[in-house]
């Protein structure tokens, strides 16, 4: 089920059986020559809602403009800062803890938004033990990036010959591509597969002078809506054994 093409009735409904719901979140922000600014929200939206029914879950609302403050040197990125992210998860929930909702998972499918998520958490249980004092109502958050599993990162090198985790990686590229064949784009990169550099930068200015084009770690050229079809459902298959067990946690 999705929060947003279902009625009122229909979510009260779905609290009689379940207290979860999944969460998306992304970002808007450059992926390359070849990734458009979306590939972190459409990576996540696709990937939530296979969850969904997969297993009969409710998925609400992406959140598709994150902390993406080191790729704001390249056209078109849009950030939030931590503070207003951190605001925005704690209201989304708190509106849904008002409502019944008590377990909260969030499928991100960008890295920068980890920490802000985790501070948001916080907040919230923080929030609800102020709140209630006592007899406080047992809400639990847990954030997950789709990337980071066995079963994604081994079938990413099988289709592709390297890793899921690198920005605009053939991973996400290709289930961007699978959401919206819109988003195939073509263009020549140099080099063809980004360097590295460990994954270091500071600030926005850094990330751009040690990644030129914005990739790190990547060659988006052998993407492909079909493995992205593959990736959308092994990523779903593993969070929804994820969920699953973060629901029936004692």
């Amino acid at each position: 089920m999705r929060l947003q093409q279902s009625t009122w009735m229909e979510v009260k409904k779905y609290l009689e059986n379940s207290p979860g719901i999944i969460l998306p979140t992304g970002s808007t922000e450059q992926h390359g020559p070849m990734g458009v600014l979306g590939v972190d929200t459409f990576c996540a939206q696709a990937i939530a809602w296979r969850v969904g029914e997969l297993i009969s879950a409710m998925v609400g609302p992406c959140l598709n403009v994150g902390m993406s403050e080191h790729h704001m040197t390249f056209a078109g990125s849009m950030t939030l800062r931590p503070s207003t992210y951190i605001a925005v998860v704690r209201d989304c929930i708190l509106s849904l803890v008002h409502h019944g909702f008590r377990r909260f998972f969030i499928i991100n499918g960008h890295g920068g938004n980890t920490a802000s998520l985790n501070a948001a958490f916080s907040e919230i249980y923080g929030e609800i033990r102020s709140h209630y004092m006592t007899d406080q109502p047992d809400i639990r958050c847990k954030t997950l990036k789709w990337f980071e599993n066995q079963p994604c990162e081994e079938l990413s090198l099988k289709l592709f010959g390297h890793t899921a985790t690198g920005h605009a990686s053939a991973a996400e590229v290709s289930i961007s591509q699978f959401a919206h064949r819109e988003n195939i784009k073509q263009a020549e990169l140099h080099p063809q597969f980004a360097p590295d550099h460990g994954h270091v930068f500071y600030n926005s200015q850094d990330f751009r002078r040690r990644f030129a084009d914005g990739r790190i770690d990547s060659d988006p050229s052998v993407a492909t809506p079909q493995a992205g079809s593959e990736m959308v459902e092994t990523a779903a298959r593993f969070l929804s054994r994820c969920y699953e067990d973060f629901l029936s946690e004692s």
